[in-house]
């Protein structure tokens, strides 16, 4: 495949990242303005496959990408970065047309910022979703009960609903209420969650679970994700419960169809931060949005 990219930077291999590049990818994240999130990229480089360019002048990383797959059907496309000296070169779309090669022809998804969109429209990608991310100090609600007795008044909750800490009994009952609200299998990386987040909780009807939601560390902040539920109600207790055991601002990538937990979420004291469209290279991802609320992260899908 013919290169856009200046001479001396045409001939730069791109490789397979490892734990070892760790730290290299924190760098580049921080050059970047990112959070560093090494305890992110562990999940990512574990679950996915990373691909890199080194830095000519030996200055770590020149750029990254991150491919998660989830089988035939889908592949999600994260962590496109460059750093800033060679912003603006060719090398991301450079990196993108290798990455998207290597997924063998796989439909892909992803999430762009605004400066990103173009590059992904070049290569064919087309708008399906957008994803708002709110922040802030979640406010607990008032009226009587703890987050996990389930009896908010005010979240409009089933009597029998209750939320609390998951075990290592749930992970199968986890697993079949996510295949069928994602629409594709994720065991090789919702397995990895009980060691990646601080805080699981699932939320059961009597004795059937009809959610669950992870609370993981990302620079100062907390962040919600995967959330699946199969309504918002059953959302809204799940985010309550995670947010009761931290002191730490949330963070939440919400998918922008669900308009009332968004409401709900300012209401409780969570900002707008910035938005994100949902893009797709071939067929969309199959599955129920209605019960998918946030991606575990961004670079997941």
């Amino acid at each position: 495949m013919s290169s856009s990219l200046p001479r001396p930077l045409a001939g730069l291999p791109i490789r397979r990242l490892t734990r070892d590049d760790l730290v290299p990818c924190a760098d580049l994240c921080e050059d970047r303005g990112w959070p560093r999130d090494e305890h992110r990229w562990g999940l990512l480089l574990a679950a996915g496959t990373g691909f890199g360019i080194d830095d000519p002048d030996g200055k770590g990383l020149m750029a990254t990408c991150v491919v998660t797959s989830y089988g035939p059907r889908m592949a999600a496309i994260g962590m496109l970065l460059v750093a800033g000296r060679y912003a603006r070169q060719g090398v991301a779309q450079h990196l993108m047309r290798q990455v998207i090669e290597s997924t063998g022809g796989a439909p892909l998804s992803l999430y762009a910022t605004a400066p990103g969109r173009p590059l992904y429209e070049k290569l064919g990608f087309t708008a399906v979703g957008r994803a708002e991310r709110m922040s802030g100090h979640f406010r607990p609600t008032a009226g009587p009960g703890s987050p996990d007795a389930g009896v908010h008044p005010d979240l409009g909750v089933h009597p029998g609903l209750t939320v609390r800490p998951a075990s290592a009994g749930d992970v199968q009952a986890m697993l079949r209420l996510d295949g069928n609200a994602f629409g594709l299998d994720r065991t090789h990386l919702l397995t990895r969650l009980p060691a990646f987040a601080d805080h699981l909780r699932v939320a059961e009807d009597g004795e059937e679970l009809v959610g669950y939601a992870a609370l993981w560390p990302s620079s100062g902040s907390h962040v919600v994700g995967p959330l699946v539920a199969r309504d918002t109600a059953t959302a809204k207790l799940l985010v309550s419960s995670l947010a009761g055991a931290t002191e730490r601002p949330l963070r939440a990538d919400i998918d922008a169809r669900h308009e009332e937990l968004l409401r709900w979420l300012g209401e409780r004291g969570l900002r707008p931060e910035s938005a994100t469209t949902v893009m797709s290279l071939g067929e969309q991802q199959p599955g129920d949005w209605t019960q998918c609320f946030t991606p575990l992260s961004v670079a997941t899908g």
